[in-house]
């Protein structure tokens, strides 16, 4: 039986790495794409199945869609594909810095799930995860752009199911909607809580993965939080510091 197949898009440090390790520990063969070629070609190195590695900004969404479609060429088809792909911001900042968090988790998030769409809706199946965050749900101060980036991300697969369903295809859209995890990207971050070490992290986005979830909040007890941030009102909400 051929192994099955995934790409991960953003797979240099944090949880790409951990969820393509996490893969390729259950059978998978890893397609690793992200800016640093030579990081991802160290990681490949180390899986026990095969890594692909190809090099994409996403925030050059042409030359990126070329390159994933390549990518799904070169690894003779794919079951899954992961789009990972994110950075932030500590605080409000100056436009061009808003700009490039717009330009990689909106703009590439966006590029990315058209190839993955198409390349699945032409087979007929397959398994699109995109990760959003729990700041998705309510636009914090601290980091506005960020949160309205995991919005859009959230909506967008929302979205995606409905047309899914119109066209009664078997593609599955999972939003995973991360609390703190401890990566790279969160390391100057002071105020976190119920932080989850990457690993962990990786293991319950692959639960929800191998178990078709629409959605899935990692770790779980943020699920508590989700709930208490969706009742709480604007106005209340809006007073809390930030």
């Amino acid at each position: 039986m051929n192994a099955e197949k995934a790409i991960i898009i953003g797979a240099s440090s944090g949880i790409g790495e951990a969820l393509a390790r996490v893969l390729s520990g259950n059978g998978y063969d890893v397609g690793l794409t992200a800016r640093r070629e030579e990081r991802l070609r160290e990681i490949a190195k180390t899986l026990p199945t095969r890594g692909f590695v190809k090099r994409i900004d996403v925030s050059e969404p042409e030359p990126a869609m070329t390159a994933l479609r390549e990518l799904i060429a070169e690894m003779d088809g794919v079951d899954l594909i992961v789009i990972n792909a994110g950075i932030s911001l500590s605080s409000h900042a100056e436009w061009a810095r808003e700009k490039a968090v717009i330009d990689v988790n909106v703009s590439g998030f966006v590029a990315m799930s058209n190839v993955a769409w198409e390349y699945f809706l032409e087979r007929g199946k397959g398994h699109i995860v995109g990760i959003s965050s729990i700041a998705a749900l309510k636009g914090y101060g601290r980091n506005t752009v960020y949160c309205a980036s995991k919005a859009f991300i959230s909506s967008y697969m929302q979205g995606m199911r409905q047309k899914i369903h119109r066209k009664r295809v078997d593609i599955l859209v999972t939003d995973i909607r991360p609390g703190f995890v401890a990566t790279p990207m969160t390391a100057n971050n002071k105020k976190m809580f119920w932080v989850a070490d990457v690993d962990k992290a990786a293991r319950q986005i692959f639960d929800a993965i191998r178990k078709r979830k629409t959605h899935a909040y990692i770790t779980r007890r943020w699920r508590l939080a989700a709930w208490v941030t969706k009742l709480m009102p604007d106005w209340l909400f809006e007073r809390l510091p930030s």
